[in-house]
This record gives C-alpha cells, sequence and structure tokens, in this order.
C-alpha cells in the first residue's frame, strides 16, 4: 500500500503482542477493501495503559485492539462502554468517537460468526462449559444472548463457577447455569449429548498432550465440541471429540472474526464471507500451515 498523509492507524495494545495475527488480519483486509489504513502492534509495558489510551487518542489513531493483560485495565480510561462490554467486563476493541475511545467487546460475538460459518447452533442446545475463568464468563453470557437452552460449568474449583452461575442467573431472573467440579460429570443426564466449549487455556502449546478431562467416557457426551486454543489448530481434547463420534473446531476462527468485527466497526464496511475465507487463508499461511 501507499502510506501518505491520509494513512489512517489502528493497532493492538498487550503484553506481549510480538506473536500476534491481528496485523495479518487488518493490513489484509485493508489491502481488499482499498482502506488507507495501516495497524501495527504496539508493546504497552506494565503500568502505562492510561498513556498508551489517551496517547493514541492524541496521536488521531482511528482505533485500537487490545489484548492480555489489559482487557480490563483500558476502561476506565474510555469515554463509552457498548453494553455488551460492560455485561462482559472486558473490551478488547477501540473506537474513536468524540472525546474519546468507546470500548467493545468483539471476541464473542466473533466467537457466534465463527460458530455460525462452522455450522454450530447455539440456540435451545444444552451447553457444558470447561472452565471459570473470565473467557467462560463471557461465553455464558453469550450462549444466554443467543438463546441457549441451558449451561453447566464444569470446574476444578466448584465456588468460582458458582460465582459465575449466581451472577448469569439473576441477570436471566432463572436458573439458566447450573455447575458441577469436574469429578462429577457422571451426573450429567446419560442419555444427552452436549455442544462443549473448552474456555481453558489447557492443552495449548506447548502442553498439546494436557486436556481438562482424561476420562474418554466424557467425550461419548459429546456432539459438537469448540476449544477456544488455536495454538495448536487441533488439540487433543478435538481428537477426543472427534475419536468419540463428534465434531471439533479450534478457535482459530473466533481470533479471524474478532477482527473482522473490529474492522467493520472502524471503518463501516461490511466483510463478507468469500473475503473472510481469504483473510482466513493469509492466517494459516502465516502459522505455515
Amino acid at each position: 500500500m501507499n502510506i501518505n498523509g491520509y494513512t489512517r492507524t489502528c493497532g493492538l495494545i498487550g503484553n506481549p503482542v510480538e506473536h500476534t495475527m491481528s496485523p495479518v488480519i487488518h493490513n489484509t483486509l485493508a489491502e481488499a477493501t482499498g482502506e488507507n489504513l495501516v495497524y501495527v502492534p504496539f508493546h504497552v509495558p506494565e503500568g502505562h495503559v492510561e498513556e498508551a489510551v489517551k496517547g493514541a487518542y492524541a496521536l488521531n489513531l482511528l482505533g485500537l485492539n487490545v489484548t492480555v493483560p489489559y482487557k480490563s485495565d483500558v476502561i476506565p480510561y474510555l469515554q463509552e462502554l457498548d453494553p455488551l462490554a460492560e455485561k462482559i467486563g472486558a473490551v478488547n476493541t477501540l473506537v474513536r468517537t468524540e472525546g474519546g475511545f468507546k470500548g467493545y467487546n468483539t471476541d464473542m460475538p466473533g466467537l457466534y460468526r465463527a460458530m455460525v460459518s462452522d455450522g454450530v447452533a447455539i440456540e435451545n442446545e444444552e451447553v457444558l462449559i470447561l472452565g471459570a475463568g473470565g473467557v467462560a464468563r463471557a461465553v455464558v453470557i453469550l450462549l444466554a444472548e443467543k438463546k441457549a437452552a441451558g449451561v453447566t460449568i464444569l470446574n476444578r474449583t466448584v465456588e468460582r463457577a458458582q460465582k459465575i452461575a449466581d451472577e448469569v442467573n439473576a441477570l436471566m431472573g432463572k436458573e439458566f447455569v447450573k455447575v458441577l467440579s469436574l469429578a462429577e460429570y457422571d451426573r450429567l443426564p446419560a442419555d444427552r449429548k452436549y455442544l462443549a466449549v473448552q474456555a481453558t487455556s489447557v492443552g495449548m502449546y506447548p502442553h498439546v498432550e494436557d486436556v481438562v478431562i482424561e476420562d474418554e467416557r466424557f467425550y461419548d457426551r459429546i456432539h459438537t465440541g469448540y476449544d477456544l486454543i488455536f495454538n495448536p489448530l487441533e488439540t487433543r481434547f478435538m481428537k477426543l471429540v472427534q475419536t468419540h463420534g463428534g465434531r471439533a473446531f479450534c478457535g482459530y476462527k473466533m481470533l479471524l472474526y474478532q477482527g473482522i468485527i473490529a474492522y467493520e466497526l472502524w471503518t463501516g464496511k461490511a466483510v463478507e464471507d468469500v473475503l473472510a475465507e481469504r483473510v482466513y487463508g493469509e492466517m494459516l499461511k502465516a502459522m505455515g500451515k
């Protein structure tokens, strides 16, 4: 592209950012759509989030993505919060507005678009969530918004999972979320098959042989498994789901679509499926796949 005085800048703030795929996503999109825009990563040291957000606005950046560990830390320095981001309590996209940045969460809408792309339904599904961290909480909120029939969180620490359940059940006004320890999975109805979302970091490279639940009988209960990890592209969780007759997907398309939604927010341009597939191919090439 021809960088000139009209070129707009977007970027990523986080720590670390050196191995991010986001420049591949956004620079490919900018080239394909003819947008005079360049995307770069910014490594922000601990304790400098406020300066980074205010500095980005002062430098006329069009928008930012935010990655770990700053997805909640940026919130006090924003002009406005999108309702979904406020509900989730985490922001990964900043959009320039009059007087400051508005914060969005495109991770969960990105997960939903990835699931739609993969032919995975949520509405009326009974869903299992492995894990009870911030990602799991966000997924539960997404499932509630997309009208899943119910959610069961399986986690080593029941108290942590129960906190999420209490919060979301109060929000829903009914018992939408139930909780079991990992060892209690056999209390699930034996004749029911589930959509399962693996929302922990277990199995991430380099610990590729790790899995949250080792007992292979558990995987007989899953018709579709979605692992939010994307490195490796096929986790042991996914392999176990497939071995036991289910479909399995990784989180790489979630990464794709959270970026696409951010790009749409920054530019106002809709990204069609054909272009999304092209960008996905560029991401795979960048990973050497």
